[in-house]
Protein backbone atom coordinates (compact mmCIF):
# COMPACT_ATOMS: atom_id res chain seq x y z
CA UNK A 1 0.00 0.00 0.00
CA UNK A 2 1.60 3.23 -1.17
CA UNK A 3 0.10 5.67 1.32
CA UNK A 4 -0.97 5.17 4.90
CA UNK A 5 -4.70 5.26 5.48
CA UNK A 6 -5.92 6.73 8.74
CA UNK A 7 -8.18 4.52 10.80
CA UNK A 8 -10.62 5.07 13.66
CA UNK A 9 -10.56 1.67 15.36
CA UNK A 10 -13.33 0.08 17.45
CA UNK A 11 -12.61 -3.04 19.51
CA UNK A 12 -15.55 -5.05 20.82
CA UNK A 13 -16.01 -6.82 24.13
CA UNK A 14 -15.77 -10.63 24.22
CA UNK A 15 -13.47 -12.14 26.88
CA UNK A 16 -10.25 -13.91 25.88
CA UNK A 17 -11.31 -13.74 22.22
CA UNK A 18 -10.12 -10.15 22.58
CA UNK A 19 -6.51 -11.33 22.36
CA UNK A 20 -7.26 -11.52 18.64
CA UNK A 21 -7.52 -7.70 18.76
CA UNK A 22 -3.72 -7.72 19.10
CA UNK A 23 -3.26 -9.66 15.86
CA UNK A 24 -5.78 -7.42 14.11
CA UNK A 25 -3.89 -4.29 15.19
CA UNK A 26 -0.54 -5.75 14.17
CA UNK A 27 -1.83 -6.71 10.73
CA UNK A 28 -3.52 -3.35 10.13
CA UNK A 29 -0.26 -1.58 10.90
CA UNK A 30 1.70 -4.03 8.76
CA UNK A 31 -0.67 -3.33 5.85
CA UNK A 32 0.02 0.40 6.13
CA UNK A 33 -2.96 1.58 8.16
CA UNK A 34 -2.36 4.35 10.71
CA UNK A 35 -4.60 4.11 13.78
CA UNK A 36 -5.54 7.66 14.82
CA UNK A 37 -8.12 6.87 17.52
CA UNK A 38 -9.49 3.84 19.36
CA UNK A 39 -12.54 2.95 21.45
CA UNK A 40 -13.32 -0.30 23.21
CA UNK A 41 -15.59 -2.16 25.58
CA UNK A 42 -14.33 -4.68 28.14
CA UNK A 43 -11.34 -6.60 26.70
CA UNK A 44 -11.51 -4.16 23.76
CA UNK A 45 -10.92 -1.32 26.23
CA UNK A 46 -7.97 -3.16 27.79
CA UNK A 47 -6.27 -3.72 24.42
CA UNK A 48 -7.26 -0.34 22.98
CA UNK A 49 -5.84 1.55 25.95
CA UNK A 50 -2.57 -0.36 25.77
CA UNK A 51 -2.31 0.55 22.09
CA UNK A 52 -3.05 4.22 22.82
CA UNK A 53 -0.37 4.41 25.53
CA UNK A 54 2.23 2.59 23.44
CA UNK A 55 2.42 -0.47 25.71
CA UNK A 56 0.73 -3.11 23.59
CA UNK A 57 4.03 -4.82 22.72
CA UNK A 58 4.93 -5.22 26.40
CA UNK A 59 1.52 -6.72 27.17
CA UNK A 60 1.74 -9.01 24.13
CA UNK A 61 5.14 -10.37 25.17
CA UNK A 62 3.78 -11.09 28.65
CA UNK A 63 0.52 -12.73 27.65
CA UNK A 64 2.29 -15.02 25.18
CA UNK A 65 4.20 -16.52 28.13
CA UNK A 66 1.04 -17.57 30.01
CA UNK A 67 -0.05 -21.19 30.18
CA UNK A 68 -3.20 -22.61 31.76
CA UNK A 69 -1.61 -22.79 35.19
CA UNK A 70 -0.50 -19.14 34.99
CA UNK A 71 -4.00 -18.02 34.02
CA UNK A 72 -5.43 -20.05 36.90
CA UNK A 73 -2.96 -18.34 39.23
CA UNK A 74 -4.15 -14.89 38.15
CA UNK A 75 -7.72 -15.71 39.18
CA UNK A 76 -8.40 -14.28 42.64
CA UNK A 77 -11.51 -16.26 43.54
CA UNK A 78 -14.01 -14.50 45.73
CA UNK A 79 -17.21 -16.60 45.76
CA UNK A 80 -19.22 -13.78 47.29
CA UNK A 81 -22.52 -12.33 46.12
CA UNK A 82 -20.84 -9.64 44.01
CA UNK A 83 -18.75 -11.83 41.73
CA UNK A 84 -16.78 -15.02 41.29
CA UNK A 85 -13.45 -13.16 41.04
CA UNK A 86 -12.10 -10.01 42.69
CA UNK A 87 -10.42 -8.95 39.46
CA UNK A 88 -7.45 -7.30 41.16
CA UNK A 89 -4.61 -9.80 40.75
CA UNK A 90 -4.27 -9.58 36.97
CA UNK A 91 -4.19 -5.77 36.98
CA UNK A 92 -1.72 -5.75 39.88
CA UNK A 93 0.53 -7.99 37.79
CA UNK A 94 0.19 -5.73 34.75
CA UNK A 95 1.09 -2.67 36.84
CA UNK A 96 4.48 -4.26 37.55
CA UNK A 97 5.56 -3.64 33.94
CA UNK A 98 2.91 -1.20 32.62
CA UNK A 99 2.54 1.83 34.92
CA UNK A 100 -0.83 3.55 35.06
CA UNK A 101 -1.36 6.51 32.75
CA UNK A 102 -4.06 9.13 32.43
CA UNK A 103 -6.07 8.61 29.26
CA UNK A 104 -5.70 12.26 28.26
CA UNK A 105 -1.90 11.80 28.22
CA UNK A 106 -1.98 8.88 25.76
CA UNK A 107 -0.46 9.31 22.31
CA UNK A 108 -3.76 8.70 20.48
CA UNK A 109 -7.35 9.48 21.59
CA UNK A 110 -8.87 6.57 23.51
CA UNK A 111 -12.32 5.89 24.99
CA UNK A 112 -13.33 3.03 27.29
CA UNK A 113 -17.01 2.22 27.78
CA UNK A 114 -18.64 0.91 30.97
CA UNK A 115 -22.32 0.41 31.85
CA UNK A 116 -24.10 2.34 34.62
CA UNK A 117 -26.56 -0.32 35.73
CA UNK A 118 -28.64 1.85 38.06
CA UNK A 119 -29.29 4.58 35.49
CA UNK A 120 -29.19 2.25 32.47
CA UNK A 121 -26.71 4.35 30.50
CA UNK A 122 -23.17 4.18 29.17
CA UNK A 123 -20.27 5.87 30.94
CA UNK A 124 -17.42 6.81 28.62
CA UNK A 125 -13.94 7.24 30.07
CA UNK A 126 -11.80 9.55 27.93
CA UNK A 127 -9.72 10.95 30.77
CA UNK A 128 -8.39 9.79 34.12
CA UNK A 129 -6.68 6.54 35.15
CA UNK A 130 -6.39 3.79 32.53
CA UNK A 131 -6.65 1.03 35.12
CA UNK A 132 -9.72 2.56 36.79
CA UNK A 133 -11.45 2.85 33.42
CA UNK A 134 -10.72 -0.67 32.23
CA UNK A 135 -11.51 -2.26 35.61
CA UNK A 136 -15.03 -0.82 35.29
CA UNK A 137 -15.28 -1.78 31.62
CA UNK A 138 -14.44 -5.47 32.29
CA UNK A 139 -16.77 -6.01 35.28
CA UNK A 140 -18.73 -8.92 33.80
CA UNK A 141 -21.86 -9.42 35.95
CA UNK A 142 -21.57 -12.42 38.31
CA UNK A 143 -17.89 -12.78 37.39
CA UNK A 144 -16.31 -9.54 38.63
CA UNK A 145 -17.79 -7.16 41.23
CA UNK A 146 -19.32 -3.90 39.98
CA UNK A 147 -17.21 -0.78 40.45
CA UNK A 148 -18.54 2.00 42.65
CA UNK A 149 -18.49 5.24 40.66
CA UNK A 150 -19.86 8.52 42.01
CA UNK A 151 -23.43 7.64 43.07
CA UNK A 152 -23.81 4.48 41.04
CA UNK A 153 -22.21 1.15 40.06
CA UNK A 154 -20.51 0.28 36.81
CA UNK A 155 -20.33 -3.08 35.05
CA UNK A 156 -19.00 -4.42 31.75
CA UNK A 157 -19.32 -2.00 28.83
CA UNK A 158 -20.49 -4.87 26.63
CA UNK A 159 -23.81 -5.05 28.50
CA UNK A 160 -25.05 -1.82 26.89
CA UNK A 161 -22.58 -1.24 24.05
CA UNK A 162 -20.43 -4.22 23.03
CA UNK A 163 -19.23 -2.49 19.83
CA UNK A 164 -18.88 1.19 20.85
CA UNK A 165 -18.67 2.73 17.37
CA UNK A 166 -20.44 5.88 18.55
CA UNK A 167 -17.64 6.64 21.04
CA UNK A 168 -14.57 6.55 18.79
CA UNK A 169 -13.15 10.01 17.94
CA UNK A 170 -13.24 9.64 14.18
CA UNK A 171 -11.64 12.41 12.13
CA UNK A 172 -12.93 13.44 8.72
CA UNK A 173 -11.47 11.11 6.12
CA UNK A 174 -10.66 8.33 8.60
CA UNK A 175 -11.76 4.82 7.74
CA UNK A 176 -14.01 3.25 10.37
CA UNK A 177 -12.61 -0.19 11.22
CA UNK A 178 -14.40 -2.53 13.64
CA UNK A 179 -13.05 -5.74 15.15
CA UNK A 180 -16.17 -7.67 16.16
CA UNK A 181 -15.72 -10.69 18.45
CA UNK A 182 -19.29 -11.83 17.85
CA UNK A 183 -18.95 -13.13 14.30
CA UNK A 184 -20.72 -16.23 12.99
CA UNK A 185 -19.82 -19.37 14.92
CA UNK A 186 -17.60 -21.94 13.26
CA UNK A 187 -18.96 -25.40 12.41
CA UNK A 188 -16.89 -27.81 14.46
CA UNK A 189 -16.58 -31.60 14.62
CA UNK A 190 -17.70 -33.33 17.77
CA UNK A 191 -15.06 -33.01 20.46
CA UNK A 192 -13.43 -36.24 21.61
CA UNK A 193 -13.92 -36.59 25.35
CA UNK A 194 -10.83 -37.06 27.52
CA UNK A 195 -9.92 -40.47 28.81
CA UNK A 196 -10.59 -41.03 32.50
CA UNK A 197 -6.96 -41.97 32.80
CA UNK A 198 -5.78 -38.88 30.88
CA UNK A 199 -5.57 -35.23 31.78
CA UNK A 200 -8.45 -35.39 34.24
CA UNK A 201 -6.26 -37.51 36.47
CA UNK A 202 -4.66 -34.19 37.37
CA UNK A 203 -7.05 -32.62 39.86
CA UNK A 204 -6.25 -29.03 38.90
CA UNK A 205 -6.59 -29.73 35.19
CA UNK A 206 -9.93 -31.44 35.75
CA UNK A 207 -11.14 -28.57 37.91
CA UNK A 208 -10.02 -26.03 35.32
CA UNK A 209 -11.89 -27.89 32.58
CA UNK A 210 -15.03 -28.06 34.70
CA UNK A 211 -14.72 -24.39 35.65
CA UNK A 212 -14.26 -23.32 32.02
CA UNK A 213 -17.27 -25.34 30.94
CA UNK A 214 -19.48 -23.99 33.71
CA UNK A 215 -18.50 -20.35 33.49
CA UNK A 216 -17.53 -19.70 29.94
CA UNK A 217 -19.24 -21.86 27.36
CA UNK A 218 -22.87 -21.92 28.38
CA UNK A 219 -22.70 -25.66 27.66
CA UNK A 220 -26.23 -27.00 27.40
CA UNK A 221 -25.26 -29.91 29.64
CA UNK A 222 -24.37 -27.46 32.39
CA UNK A 223 -27.35 -25.67 33.90
CA UNK A 224 -25.38 -23.86 36.57
CA UNK A 225 -26.45 -20.32 37.43
CA UNK A 226 -23.37 -18.68 35.90
CA UNK A 227 -23.61 -20.78 32.76
CA UNK A 228 -27.25 -19.85 32.30
CA UNK A 229 -26.51 -16.16 32.92
CA UNK A 230 -23.59 -16.21 30.48
CA UNK A 231 -25.67 -17.85 27.75
CA UNK A 232 -28.55 -15.40 28.23
CA UNK A 233 -26.24 -12.38 28.25
CA UNK A 234 -24.44 -13.61 25.13
CA UNK A 235 -27.67 -13.74 23.12
CA UNK A 236 -28.47 -10.15 24.11
CA UNK A 237 -24.93 -8.86 23.50
CA UNK A 238 -24.65 -10.55 20.08
CA UNK A 239 -27.87 -8.83 18.99
CA UNK A 240 -26.71 -5.42 20.28
CA UNK A 241 -23.43 -5.87 18.39
CA UNK A 242 -25.26 -6.66 15.13
CA UNK A 243 -27.57 -3.66 15.53
CA UNK A 244 -24.67 -1.24 16.07
CA UNK A 245 -22.67 -2.61 13.14
CA UNK A 246 -25.71 -2.41 10.82
CA UNK A 247 -26.42 1.14 12.00
CA UNK A 248 -22.92 2.54 11.45
CA UNK A 249 -21.77 0.44 8.46
CA UNK A 250 -18.00 0.33 9.10
CA UNK A 251 -15.64 0.66 6.14
CA UNK A 252 -13.83 -2.51 7.20
CA UNK A 253 -15.49 -5.11 9.42
CA UNK A 254 -13.25 -7.78 10.91
CA UNK A 255 -15.38 -10.63 12.25
CA UNK A 256 -13.94 -13.08 14.76
CA UNK A 257 -16.12 -16.19 15.31
CA UNK A 258 -18.02 -15.91 18.60
CA UNK A 259 -16.98 -19.43 19.61
CA UNK A 260 -13.24 -18.91 18.98
CA UNK A 261 -12.39 -19.05 22.68
CA UNK A 262 -13.91 -19.29 26.12
CA UNK A 263 -13.96 -16.32 28.50
CA UNK A 264 -10.71 -17.23 30.27
CA UNK A 265 -8.70 -18.85 27.44
CA UNK A 266 -5.84 -16.35 27.79
CA UNK A 267 -3.31 -19.20 27.56
CA UNK A 268 -4.09 -19.47 23.82
CA UNK A 269 -2.46 -16.11 22.97
CA UNK A 270 -0.40 -17.21 19.95
CA UNK A 271 -3.37 -18.91 18.32
CA UNK A 272 -5.75 -16.01 18.99
CA UNK A 273 -3.30 -13.35 17.80
CA UNK A 274 -2.93 -15.27 14.52
CA UNK A 275 -6.72 -15.51 14.28
CA UNK A 276 -6.99 -11.72 14.42
CA UNK A 277 -4.17 -11.20 11.95
CA UNK A 278 -5.65 -13.68 9.45
CA UNK A 279 -9.11 -12.10 9.77
CA UNK A 280 -7.69 -8.67 8.87
CA UNK A 281 -5.81 -10.11 5.88
CA UNK A 282 -9.03 -11.67 4.58
CA UNK A 283 -11.06 -8.49 5.15
CA UNK A 284 -8.53 -6.32 3.29
CA UNK A 285 -8.21 -8.77 0.40
CA UNK A 286 -11.99 -8.81 0.04
CA UNK A 287 -11.82 -5.04 -0.52
CA UNK A 288 -9.34 -5.57 -3.31
CA UNK A 289 -6.36 -4.28 -1.34
CA UNK A 290 -3.25 -6.01 -0.04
Amino acid sequence: METKKNVALVLSSGGAKGISHIGAIQELQKQGYNITSVAGSSIGAVIGGLLAMGKLDSYTEWIKTLDRRDVWGLMDFSFNTNGLLKGERVFDKMKEFIPDMNIEDMSIPFSAVASDILNEKEIVFDKGSYYSAVRASVAIPAMLPPVRYKNTFLVDGGILNPVPIDHVRKNEGDLLVVVNLYGAKQPKPEAVSESKNGANKNGQNGLMNTFSKLVATGDKQSMGYISLLTTSSAAMIHKLARINIERYQPDILIDIPADSANTFDFHRADELIKLGSDAVSRAIKSLGGE
